[in-house]
């Protein structure tokens, strides 16, 4: 089990921390007393999550507003944070963006947009933790995948594109890790999860995705994360019930998994009725002020 040292909380990292996934990390760590430093792109969101992890324990909470497609805001993030707090226990990179179209349909500044948040993105977070981690010595990373990023399906593309990059950015860290007895790199990949994600996605099918009935809930996948961070090696895992058939069926039987995949998407991951094209939240801009004050156990900016 990890420990963070005698008379001191652990601290924890979670980016994509306003809803979903993200979210429920926080609150599970923040039951565990652990200080925070929470980021994504809306101040204002995570400001709510911060006031929620307090109540339900978290020894102290940092938010700062970060779009992790910038490297300069990755590392003043990471900044702040080691003033703040000193040592980082835990880096969980969540933050993830998608849109559901035919890959001719979606405009290329999105496609872009999300190759660039979930892939270079994470990878600017892996970054900044490892440099951390090299200079303390120890540390896990948890970086989100899916496991559209090992079994291909069509309406994704670029959400597809950046998760398969993604997989190979967890395995090659391991490798590079590997002499670094205290450094632990996690890959987490959920199947569906029933998240805010079906209604904030750019949409440019024509038609409403929904939560597909073969969704597992964010409690599921976090989890998997706090047992990911008390392990004492490298580790990645695949998480939900359909991962593992998923996966066999587009190895061994690519011909057949490639003729159903679409059908089967069409019946239970969308809505009938159409829909107007949209960017969703894919250009959502962090504020101008991306700072926020630390609060204390009291609830009140600490000194």
């Amino acid at each position: 089990m990890h420990e963070p040292g005698p008379g001191r909380s652990e601290t924890v990292v979670v980016t994509g921390a306003s809803s979903g996934i993200g979210r429920d990390t926080a609150l599970r760590y923040a039951s565990r007393h652990a200080r925070l430093v929470l980021a994504s792109r809306s101040r204002e969101t995570l400001q709510t999550v911060a006031n929620e992890c307090l109540a339900a324990g978290a020894a102290a909470v940092l938010v700062q507003a970060t779009d992790i497609a910038e490297s300069d805001q990755v590392q003043r993030l990471f900044d702040t944070a080691t003033a703040r707090f000193g040592q980082l226990d835990i880096v969980i990179q969540c933050a993830a963006i998608t849109a559901f179209s035919r890959f001719e349909d979606l405009p290329v500044a999105v496609f872009d947009s999300i190759v660039r948040t979930n892939l270079l993105g994470s990878a600017n977070v892996a970054r900044c933790a490892l440099v951390h981690f090299q200079g303390t010595g120890t540390g896990h990373l948890v970086l989100i995948g899916s496991l559209l990023g090992t079994a291909a399906a069509p309406y994704q593309s670029a959400y597809v594109v950046s998760k398969f990059g993604l997989n190979g950015l967890v395995r090659l860290l391991r490798q590079e890790n590997q002499h670094h007895r205290g450094i632990r790199v996690h890959g987490v990949y959920p199947g569906p999860v029933d998240t805010p994600v079906y209604q904030t996605a750019a949409n440019y099918f024509g038609r409403a995705p929904r939560v597909p009935p073969t969704a597992v809930s964010p409690e599921t996948i976090v989890a998997k994360i706090v047992r990911a961070t008390g392990r004492r090696r490298s580790s990645e895992r695949q998480v939900g019930w359909m991962n593992r058939p998923a996966i066999l069926a587009y190895r061994l039987i690519p011909s057949l998994y490639d003729a159903a995949i679409g059908p089967f998407l069409r019946a239970v991951a969308f809505t009938s009725g159409p829909t107007e094209s949209n960017s969703g939240n894919v250009y959502t801009a962090p504020p101008a002020d991306i700072t926020a004050p630390v609060i204390n156990e009291a609830g009140r900016p600490a000194s």
